[in-house]
């Protein structure tokens, strides 16, 4: 029998997140320290991430939320309060980003019961502001709420499916932050994967690009161009 990996201790944490190149509040070495050891624990018995030591999990899941943080607080810094986020899994990105980033409500949402629970268990140990899990089916979560004004999807579905399912949720000027491979279509340019232009309702207003272990990554800032009907 395999030995239960070591937790990880803060000072480990802040030293690796430096590493990366992130400075983060001591707050956040707690919250993180916090998460990544229940992670660790929780995926020893369940599939809830590939990697289950938490150093791994820094470098190639974490990472992403930190690089979040960065291209949201440049690329929608006027973001109004009701921020979704499909497909929350194991609470990535949205759990170790709130800890860095907590604009607005941010609602986190899996139909995976054993999911949801590990979020729920997160908040319930190390709460963070204005942050929620729902249990639900996401056309069941939008059906009684006002469009959102941001929505961050990570491998949720393809985008063109992405953008299909969310018409007329997102209010005019809204974003949807996509977690991606390649680089964002444009309204002539198909994109590598699905061969399709970026739709006539939506401009592509900023992106980023960053390397995790040798490969690149990508956030695109989708912006809606229509009202909600």
């Amino acid at each position: 029998m395999a030995r239960p990996a070591k937790p990880a201790e803060e000072p480990q944490v802040e030293a690796l997140c430096c590493e990366l190149g992130f400075r983060l509040p001591p707050a956040a070495v707690t919250g993180l320290t916090v998460y990544l050891n229940m992670l660790q624990k929780w995926s020893a018995v369940m599939n809830l991430v590939g990697p289950r030591t938490w150093q791994p999990m820094v470098r190639t899941l974490i990472v992403d939320s930190l690089h979040l943080d960065r291209f949201l607080r440049d690329a929608v810094p006027q973001c109004g309060p009701q921020i979704w986020d499909f497909g929350a899994g194991a609470g990535l990105p949205g759990i170790p980003l709130r800890m860095v980033w907590q604009h607005g409500e941010y609602h986190m949402v899996d139909v995976r019961e054993k999911r949801t629970m590990f979020m729920q268990m997160v908040l319930a140990r190390h709460p963070l502001s204005g942050t929620f899990v729902h249990r639900a089916r996401v056309e069941d979560f939008m059906a009684d709420r006002a469009p959102a004004d941001m929505l961050v999807s990570r491998a949720f579905m393809p985008w063109p499916e992405l953008l299909s399912l969310l018409e007329g949720r997102i209010r005019q000027g809204g974003y949807v932050i996509v977690l991606a491979n390649e680089p964002a279509p444009d309204h002539d340019r198909p994109d590598a994967a699905h061969g399709r232009p970026l739709p006539s309702g939506w401009d592509l207003t900023a992106q980023y690009v960053y390397e995790v272990e040798g490969s690149a990554r990508y956030f695109w800032a989708l912006s809606s161009k229509k009202a909600p009907s």
